[in-house]
């Protein structure tokens, strides 16, 4: 069956009642929207305070392929196989957005026996909080250009205008726009554009803020331009506006509670991409998951090279928060489309691709035991068709590397296909008390900061940028030096190339744009070719995806 057609025969319970049967939350501490999804409050969310916290573990990925590894699906399947064993565990996972969905990936449940349920609601529209988060920024880039029309008191350069309006789909028609044309009823005549939602600083601030207040000061300090004097930022708070967005953001804030096939209760919270955003979900979840829960699994965007190390060095470093353990989600499939397989011949047994391919799980798996200072599980994503000869392969490399691999089979039989790969993870983790190292010290500067990410994690020889980029660069290290590096580049590759596959090395890492996020509390570096409002492939997602007469969704994967 697809996923969706496993998902729509799952035996759901209500939410209300297994939160209070798991965890003893009381149905007045939750927001119920139908029956299978609620929003827990921030009030219950503050009385968990002195509570002690559980132990947290991070599932990543080697870098992404058109042949999938299952990141999501790990999670789940790690976190009911744990809740087999007997140990209070919690997921925490990111919402998903429907440019994907309707794109090129579908949905972001999870998948086959180890999903999180109502599928279909997860992925389309949710509880409103992509909705709210666009609304939120577009309700700025309104202010910002009623101001001007209005006289523009503040002297707003609508040269200097940083911030574009937001949609959740992928519309590459909309990157670069013309706004206030028709005369001067409709304003003034000004270059503009769009993003995603889920590249919105609006998202990112959300999934960082600790609660209302640190919300509405991060939305207040957002730098929405400049003044005509070419130096001095102006700010959404001399707009006025932190106090509407925040309003619009009152249910967005709290965090939504759901279940895995297994009635196993799951947050889903944010959700930011990894390859132009900080790709976590909000410390909010992760927070109140680790003071409900002994073990929190949470999984961060794309491969280890970008979620993982935003996971470490944004969220961790602003959080406070401390690892245990990573889980590195690895497929046979994928490795042999490192090692140069064309994807429709990724079914086909091929040891030697294995080996090639071997080398960016190794880079991955170095990166996180020797640059992120934390112990790493190898997970093998069993897919049907792989071999016995190519598991015992990959598993005789990851020995010789001195890495635990694990054969897990969570998609086909849920939990009970990752109880090796969950006691492999508890062992670990009780027996360890967390400790870790960020990638670079705060205290480098920003140029220095981009550089270590680069030579150490993607093996790039330098960096390069223009006169421009490095100037501001410099200008800023004054007010925002300390502020961590949020990259933006393509996924698919260590290199700003996706077509590199494997481990590419000696590449060089060119800086094309770099963003200010105040309000985040990050400074965006772009790299290479990626684009922050994506585009539809040739044949979408989308085309495949229908309703019946009786409301039941298919396509949707």
């Amino acid at each position: 069956m697809s996923d969706i057609e496993i998902a729509q025969q799952a035996i759901m319970r209500p939410i209300i009642g297994l939160a209070k049967e798991q965890y003893g939350i009381s149905a007045e501490h939750l927001d119920p929207i139908g029956h299978y999804k609620a929003k827990i409050s921030l009030e219950y969310i503050n009385s968990l305070s002195d509570q002690q916290d559980g132990k947290l573990i991070l599932v990543t990925a080697i870098s992404p392929t058109p042949a999938g590894e299952g990141k999501t699906t790990t999670t789940v399947g790690l976190g009911d196989a744990m809740n087999r064993l007997g140990k209070k565990t919690m997921m925490c996972l990111r919402e998903p957005s429907l440019g994907p969905c309707f794109g090129v990936k579908g949905g972001a449940a999870g998948g086959g026996y180890s999903q999180v349920v109502p599928m279909e609601d997860i992925n389309l529209h949710f509880t409103g909080d992509f909705h709210a988060i666009g609304v939120a920024h577009n309700l700025l880039s309104a202010l910002i250009d009623n101001h001007i029309n209005h006289g523009n008191a503040l002297d707003i350069d609508p040269r200097r205008i940083q911030w574009k309006r937001v949609v959740d789909m992928n519309d590459r028609a909309l990157r670069s726009i013309v706004v206030g044309m028709g005369g001067p009823a409709n304003g003034y005549l000004r270059e503009d554009g769009y993003d995603i939602v889920v590249a919105s600083e609006v998202m990112a601030i959300l999934c960082l803020a600790t609660g209302r207040a640190d919300l509405k000061d991060r939305l207040g300090r957002i730098v929405i331009g400049y003044k005509t004097d070419n130096k001095t930022p102006v700010y959404a708070r001399d707009l006025n506006a932190q106090g509407a967005m925040a309003a619009l953001l009152k249910d967005a804030i709290k965090p939504n509670l759901v279940q895995t096939l297994e009635n196993n209760i799951a947050i889903i919270h944010g959700g930011p991409f990894a390859n132009i955003a900080h790709g976590c979900n909000t410390v909010t979840a992760t927070k109140t998951a680790l003071k409900l829960a002994d073990y929190v699994v949470t999984e961060a965007g794309f491969g280890a090279d970008l979620g993982a190390e935003k996971f470490i060095d944004i969220k961790c470093r602003m959080a406070g928060l401390k690892p245990s353990a990573v889980v590195l989600v690895a497929t046979i499939r994928a490795l042999k489309f490192h090692g140069g397989i064309a994807k429709e011949d990724l079914n086909t047994e091929n040891l030697a691709a294995v080996e090639q391919g071997f080398v960016n799980l190794e880079r991955h798996y170095h990166n996180i035991t020797q640059h992120y200072g934390l112990p790493c599980i190898v997970c093998i994503n069993h897919f049907t068709l792989d071999s016995d000869a190519e598991i015992a392969m990959l598993q005789q490399k990851c020995a010789d590397l001195g890495a635990n691999c694990i054969v897990s089979k969570h998609w086909a039989t849920g939990g009970a296909g990752a109880e090796a790969l969950a006691e492999a993870v508890i062992n670990v983790v009780d027996h360890r008390e967390p400790q870790f190292t960020y990638v670079y010290d705060e205290n480098l500067s920003l140029w220095e900061k981009i550089e270590t990410i680069a030579t150490k994690l993607y093996g790039a020889k330098k960096i390069t940028a223009s006169a421009k980029v490095k100037a501001q660069l410099a200008t800023w290290n004054t007010d925002y030096g300390k502020f961590p590096i949020c990259i933006a580049k393509t996924q698919m590759s260590f290199s700003t190339n996706p077509n590199a596959k494997g481990a590419p090395s000696g590449h060089t890492l060119e800086i094309r744009e770099v963003k200010l996020a105040n309000g985040a509390g990050f400074i965006v570096a772009i790299a290479g070719d990626i684009m922050t409002m994506p585009g539809l492939p040739k044949i979408p997602a989308a085309e495949r995806i229908d309703i019946d007469n009786d409301g039941k969704i298919t396509g949707l994967f």
